[in-house]
């Protein structure tokens, strides 16, 4: 299993990466800059290389680099969405110079402009973006459903994907607090709603889970995660998650509200209950 939760980088990848494996992590997520706005810590390439060592010799699973919430690539706004269309397309090229070969992100608010506007804009994004050479998996997390979100439902994240050219370079984050909010019953129909991503977007596009609880009730369209066991989801179903047998090689990331050392503890668990 490849577990891990998100780790700053502001002192560096490799340190990042040694704190993951104090976690006992196998993996980690980051934001690729400030979440909040738009500054990015240079890449050095001995911190980088040091970054490829660690991963190697604790088999560590893909990293996954998060996009700052200051994205919006559904925006009607010009300066907003030129700004997302700079970010975008520098994440990129940034990160095809690492070895973290998964780029998450918010897809995106529409604002009131309805959700075929906000999708075309998202796609127009990508599609100026990808030239079909990069290592990079693009991925469109799962979300809750609050506002004007794009991305709650698998229809939409697929009518997103079905538009860019290069869909190959495409999959989907599932953020387990975000779905259960936007009413897929994965405590009590966990095969069910993996069926039905599977017939919808293919099994395949899956590539990376957020692991959370949730403070909201089922289809609460609320995003507010609870640390793993103290939410509404629950460790059973947790625990169901993580030991699916078509999640096994998937990596799973924690964004619960716990410092370093309550991540441990609930990586910990989690191992403890990995069959």
């Amino acid at each position: 299993m490849y577990i891990g939760s998100h780790i700053s980088i502001s002192k560096g990848f490799a340190n990042a990466a040694k704190t993951a494996v104090s976690m006992g992590a196998n993996t980690f997520q980051f934001f690729t800059r400030n979440p909040r706005g738009a500054k990015a810590k240079n890449l050095e390439p001995k911190d980088i290389k040091n970054l490829i060592d660690i991963m190697e010799e604790y088999s560590f699973g893909p990293l996954l680099a998060h996009a700052p919430y200051t994205l919006n690539l559904a925006s009607y706004k010009e300066h907003v969405y030129d700004f997302a269309k700079q970010i975008f397309k520098d994440d990129i090229k940034r990160l095809e110079q690492t070895p973290c070969n998964l780029y998450n992100f918010h897809p995106g608010n529409h604002t009131g402009k309805g959700v075929e506007y906000g999708t075309k804009r998202i796609a127009d994004i990508i599609n100026g973006t990808l030239t079909g050479n990069e290592k990079t998996m693009i991925l469109l997390e799962t979300m809750s459903g609050k506002g004007t979100e794009i991305g709650y439902t698998f229809e939409q994240l697929k009518n997103i994907i079905d538009k860019i050219k290069y869909s190959e370079l495409m999959g989907v984050c599932l953020d387990t607090c975000h779905v259960y909010s936007a009413g897929y019953d994965i405590v009590n129909k966990l095969d069910n709603v993996l069926q039905e991503f599977d017939d919808i977007l293919g099994i395949e596009k899956l590539k990376a889970i957020h692991l959370n609880d949730s403070m909201k009730e089922f289809n609460s369209r609320k995003d507010r995660h609870a640390i793993i066991g103290e939410g509404i989801i629950g460790l059973e179903a947790i625990i169901a998650i993580i030991n699916h047998p078509q999640l096994t090689n998937i990596p799973f990331l924690l964004e619960t509200p716990n410092d370093v050392e309550g991540h441990a503890e609930e990586i910990k668990l989690l191992k403890e209950n990995k069959i």
